[in-house]
């Protein structure tokens, strides 16, 4: 029960931070994963690579803000982010 209390207060927060992720410049989406044994909560940005080096540069703003606010909810043991490709097939 705490993990799908820390789940919703996690979408509760991307929801804040939602529109500030959206506007990042030449994002194409952003995609929420939610792991329904494991508990895992994924946040996915997705835009055109070359303007990952611009977001880069800008810490990947507003990354920092949140996942500190992801690790104040109780329930929430690991934080971590990755940078990868996606490609249609």
């Amino acid at each position: 029960e705490a993990g799908k209390i820390s789940l919703t207060k996690a979408q509760e927060l991307l929801d804040k931070y939602l529109d500030q992720i959206k506007a990042v410049p030449h994002v194409k989406e952003v995609q929420r994963v939610v792991c329904g044994g494991c508990l895992d909560f994924k946040v996915i940005t997705s835009l055109n690579a070359v303007a990952f080096p611009d977001w880069e540069a800008k810490k990947f703003e507003p990354e920092a803000e949140f996942l500190e606010a992801l690790g104040q909810i109780d329930g929430i043991s690991m934080i971590e982010t990755q940078t990868y490709t996606l490609m249609k097939m």
